[in-house]
């Protein structure tokens, strides 16, 4: 609004200074024609000026705005590269840390060895449940030097005891089975005979775990298996 009053002013002004001159003419006495024609090229003159003058303040405003628009499309940019940046760096610390956590997985499992004591000669060395245990294991296809750790895993879980129940969880038996009457899958007397339980012991350690070391180590690295 301020432009085009400044150039209608610039206008206004040369038709003010056209009359003055028309008016100065006729009392003086000069050619009116004469007079009336410099006024008109004056005016004209002037309001070149002012359209010059406006033509500029209009590219001047058009290059503001133009570096305006620039400079927020360049702030823009930096907080694109910016966001990205801290995005890879959230990356590279979240690879970091599963890279860690891997690490640690790995020397837990190394240090936690299956057993490495003696092996013993023959099922005749136990007695009781671990000796109906060590014979059933190597029905079931295990090798003696398997037994220590089947050994180690089942005096954790119930010290070998048939009637072992767990308060908390309801676990029960020797393989602390859960619930207990899973064990009825080998036959009903699951509550009441150690071989039913070791049985189906077995089969659960041979289906999750390969093998009685194998359930061993895993214990030793969750303290369940």
């Amino acid at each position: 609004m301020s432009r085009l009053w400044s150039r209608l002013g610039a206008r206004t002004a040369a038709v003010a200074l056209l009359s003055v001159g028309v008016a100065g003419g006729f009392y003086l006495g000069e050619d009116r024609e004469t007079q009336q024609q410099g006024l008109t090229e004056q005016v004209s003159l002037e309001v070149d000026r002012a359209d010059l003058a406006y033509q500029r303040e209009r590219q001047a405003a058009h290059q503001v705005q133009f570096s305006k628009q620039r400079a927020a499309e360049y702030q823009a940019k930096l907080r694109a590269a910016q966001a990205a940046k801290e995005a890879a760096e959230r990356a590279r610390r979240a690879e970091a840390a599963a890279a860690s956590r891997k690490r640690e997985r790995a020397a837990a499992n190394a240090e936690a060895k299956p057993y490495n004591g003696p092996i013993p000669a023959s099922c005749a060395e136990y007695s009781g449940n671990r000796k109906t245990g060590c014979a059933l294991m190597i029905d079931a296809g295990f090798g003696i030097a398997e037994f220590p750790c089947l050994e180690k895993l089942w005096t954790k879980e119930s010290g070998w005891n048939h009637k072992a129940r767990n308060s908390s969880s309801g676990a029960y038996g020797i393989p602390q089975a859960y619930p207990g009457s899973k064990m009825s899958s080998v036959a009903s007397d699951w509550q009441t005979n150690p071989a039913t339980q070791i049985k189906w012991g077995l089969g659960y350690v041979k289906g999750k775990y390969k093998t009685p070391c194998g359930a061993w180590t895993y214990f030793q690295n969750n303290n369940h298996y």
